[in-house]
């Protein structure tokens, strides 16, 4: 209930952040009725989609990048988040409830075949869930989805870095200023410098308030450079697989690399 109510108010503050812009298509056709989530045009469903494509083409024993995980193990993952919401407690791996989250999530990777799990998937999330708020699924799947398909491509030998949609690439972008909750045990002063962002529709230069963003005001301080997909690898744990760099002092930086701040974290 704590958690229905904390979206309700968030989605107000918020915005409906992670839509398409205005050219997609509504949640709700022109007569009124509501449309089918796979028909929904959000970045959170078409990171949803493409991840359901990859998982169908490379089967249920592939690689991810999370750590001891399969392609199995990342779906029943994603499908315990949104239809166990009482294993919802353990999903970040640590805490009282974690080897229950665990035991569901083995479980329903057992004993479900993996094509049926890929299917409910993509089907999206419950309707009388959380996650089926209005709203709700962009704003907290956006990232969630983005990062995990990239889990899964990053994963495989021959992975290519891929060109994002603008709007993507904006929202993951503006989507970096929560992650100062995942990075706030970091050691030393944490900036984020977006190389891509594109100058102002005026002419000129971008500001420099539309290009960094700080995630920890301490000194000494390192810059993480990168555009807003490789940002959001590297601020969601996937350290090795980011492509991006650092300015900073030598020891400032070697600070930042050490996973031990990081702590133990089950990627969610």
């Amino acid at each position: 209930m704590a958690e229905t109510v904390w979206l309700v108010r968030y989605q107000e503050l918020m915005g409906l952040a992670g839509s398409r812009p205005a050219a997609a298509e509504d949640a709700s056709g022109t007569d009124g009725k509501a449309v089918a989530y796979h028909r929904r045009m959000t970045y959170a469903r078409d990171e949803r989609t493409a991840l359901c494509s990859l998982l169908d083409d490379l089967g249920p024993a592939a690689p991810t990048l999370c750590e001891g995980w399969s392609t199995r193990d990342l779906a029943a993952h994603l499908v315990i988040r949104e239809h166990r919401p009482d294993a919802g407690g353990g999903l970040a791996g640590r805490g009282p409830l974690a080897g229950y989250t665990r035991r569901v999530q083995g479980k329903r990777a057992e004993r479900t075949p993996f094509p049926r799990l890929v299917e409910i998937l993509r089907q999206g999330p419950p309707r009388m869930s959380v996650f089926g708020l209005p709203g709700a699924d962009e704003l907290v799947n956006t990232v969630e989805f983005f990062v995990h398909h990239e889990d899964v491509r990053r994963a495989q030998p021959d992975w290519q870095p891929r060109m994002l949609d603008s709007g993507l690439a904006d929202e993951l972008w503006r989507r970096l200023r929560s992650a100062r909750f995942f990075l706030r045990r970091v050691p030393v002063g944490l900036e984020f410098a977006r190389e891509d962002a594109p100058a102002p529709s005026g002419g000129g230069q971008a500001s420099p308030g539309h290009v960094r963003l700080t995630a920890k005001a301490r000194t000494p301080v390192v810059t993480v450079i990168g555009p807003p997909a490789e940002l959001t690898m590297w601020a969601m744990g996937r350290t090795s697989a980011a492509q991006v760099r650092f300015d900073g002092s030598p020891a400032a930086v070697q600070a930042l690399a050490s996973p031990a701040w990081r702590g133990r974290r089950t990627p969610n």
